[in-house]
């Protein structure tokens, strides 16, 4: 249970290690940094869930994803400003006994998101 992500670069077909991201609490309109980790090549956090079934709390959060950086970092020439520069999901959590997935499939052009198990 408890809250985690996995993105996946649909341009190359893999896991897209490499990629920051950030994850946020939300109140209000205010975001609250959490952490900022980089995939590792699973395209995972590496550190395992971003919370645990204890710690994770009913409310708002934010997934910000690095996307032209890391498409930049993979040597696709991207145009200047990038179409995609930085992917936020902002979502609820609404049953702590639940887990919530949050996966990402991600182009330099298009993403795509769901509520994964």
């Amino acid at each position: 249970m408890g809250l985690s992500t996995h993105v996946l670069d649909t341009m190359h077909g893999l896991p897209a290690g490499g990629m920051k991201v950030s994850l946020y609490t939300t109140q209000a309109g205010q975001a609250t940094l959490v952490k900022a980790f980089t995939l590792n090549d699973d395209g995972r956090s590496p550190d395992g869930p971003l919370y645990d079934s204890s710690n994770l709390k009913a409310g708002t959060y934010r997934l910000v994803f690095d996307v032209a950086g890391y498409f930049k970092a993979r040597g696709v020439a991207l145009p200047e400003p990038a179409f995609l520069d930085q992917v936020s999901l902002d979502f609820g959590v609404a049953d702590i006994a639940a887990h919530y997935h949050v996966p990402l499939l991600v182009s330099p052009w298009s993403y795509s998101t769901y509520r994964g198990s």
